[in-house]
This record gives C-alpha cells, sequence and structure tokens, in this order.
C-alpha cells in the first residue's frame, strides 16, 4: 500500500503537460492522469452527457480527472494515487490556469461512486458554462415566479440563501435586492443544468440530492425547471432525458 511519503506530488501544469487531452464529439475537452480508480468507458459516457449546446462556451476549459487535487502554499498540487493522509488535504476540485486554457482538476478518489463524480463534475460545467454565458432570460423569469409564488425550497445553499436575500425587504428598504436576485439566477441556473446533465447520465432518486442545510426545491417545481433546460440544451444522440415520479399504493 501506497503511503504519502511514498507518493511525489506534481504541480497541476506539469500534469497538463504530460498529458494527451482528448475532445469529446460533444466539443468538452478533457483528459485523465494517475489511478483514478475510473474506466475509459465511463469516462466517456460522463462527459459525452454534457450537450454539444453548451461546449461553445467551454471551449477555453479542459476538465482533469486524477486522483486528487491539492492546494499547496497557493500552488495546486496533483497526487497520482490516493492515500488517507493526501485524501484529508485534498478537495473535490481545483481550478488552474495555464496560458488561455482554464484548467478544472476534478479528485476522483474523494467520492464513492459513480454519482458522486458525475454531479461534482456537472456542477462545475453549469457554473462555467454561467461564468462565460451568463443566465437566459426566460429561465430567470421562471426561476423568479416559482420564488414569488412562495414554492417551497431550492437547488442548493446558494440558490436558498441568495432568493431569501433577494426577497428580504427590511424596514426602510423598498423592492427587490437586485444583487441578490441575480446570483440567485446564477445559482439557480448552473443547480438546474448540473442536476440537468445528471439526469441524462445516471439514474437516480431525486431524494439523493437531498442536504440537511436547507429544504429541497419541491419536486414539481424542479422538474418544470429541468424541463426547461432541456428545451434550451437537448440532450446529445445517445442520451434521453425523462422525470419518471413514483406514487405510493
Amino acid at each position: 500500500m501506497s503511503t504519502s511519503a511514498q507518493i511525489e506530488l506534481w504541480p497541476a501544469e506539469k500534469v497538463a503537460t504530460q498529458v494527451t487531452v482528448a475532445q469529446a464529439a460533444n466539443g468538452i475537452h478533457y483528459a485523465a492522469w494517475g489511478e483514478t480508480r475510473v474506466s475509459e468507458p465511463d469516462l466517456e459516457r460522463l462527459v459525452g452527457a454534457v450537450p454539444a449546446t453548451l461546449s461553445a462556451a467551454l471551449i477555453h476549459r479542459a476538465y482533469y480527472f486524477v486522483p486528487l487535487a491539492i492546494e499547496d502554499t497557493g500552488e495546486v498540487m496533483i497526487a497520482p494515487a490516493y492515500t488517507v493522509d493526501l485524501g484529508d488535504r485534498a478537495i473535490c476540485h481545483r481550478n488552474a490556469t495555464f496560458g488561455s486554457t482554464e484548467a478544472v482538476f476534478l479528485s476522483t478518489r474523494l467520492v464513492e461512486d459513480r454519482f458522486g463524480l458525475a454531479f461534482e463534475f456537472f456542477i462545475n460545467v453549469g457554473h462555467n458554462f454561467v461564468e462565460a454565458a451568463g443566465v437566459p432570460e426566460s429561465f430567470a423569469a421562471l426561476a423568479w415566479s416559482q420564488a414569488e409564488a412562495q414554492v417551497r425550497g431550492e437547488t442548493s445553499q446558494d440558490a436558498w440563501e441568495t432568493r431569501r436575500r433577494a426577497q428580504d425587504t427590511r424596514a426602510g428598504q423598498k423592492g427587490i435586492d437586485e444583487r441578490a436576485r441575480s446570483s440567485y439566477y446564477e445559482s439557480a441556473f448552473s443547480d438546474s443544468l448540473a442536476i440537468y446533465m445528471l439526469s441524462i447520465a445516471v439514474d437516480f432518486d431525486y431524494h439523493d440530492l437531498r442536504e440537511r442545510d436547507y429544504p429541497l426545491l419541491a419536486a414539481q417545481a424542479l422538474a418544470e425547471r429541468l424541463r426547461h433546460v432541456a428545451g434550451l440544451f437537448p440532450a446529445n444522440p445517445g442520451y434521453e432525458f425523462q422525470v419518471l415520479y413514483r406514487r405510493k399504493g
């Protein structure tokens, strides 16, 4: 079994120069390096779930699937294998810039299953897309109409908090907090993009998304958001989007 003392950490830039970056059929750039324990077919299936209509906004992005990404004295370092000690120092992803390329290093060994890795990847893709292209007005209108209708819950802690702040009119304060509302749109849309991509890549139960810090968005409301996203960014050939309701009794 490897120990931390036996494993040499590599600077992220060195990894990027050593590995061959592939371009998937949908236009996404990606690579795998080290003992990721993710098979090539599984990785191809995961990356291929990103709708091709998103890829133009991600042309300068490259996603590196590595065992562990660690930040050490301000520098992004990559472990070629897993140890408990290194795992304690790692984080789910780290970003780095090499020339015109925005690199995202995803730690495959910090998640327990395909669901966890897929969600981490798609969350990054969702945020990266919003950074580059913003939020469609039609989605913002839908999300805000749900917020005004006091639909229960949200899709993440950030969406929950920014929605609350946007609608929190204090004494002596008029109207909506526009900065918070803009942040809410960004969080809600990137979340919805991630959940939509997750749904066409992995079979999962909606309640797998539940966290303790905030109430999960009502299922009907999320389904409405996901259908809207699917209309904007249709699934690639070989992938299918559907919402299935399971009734008791």
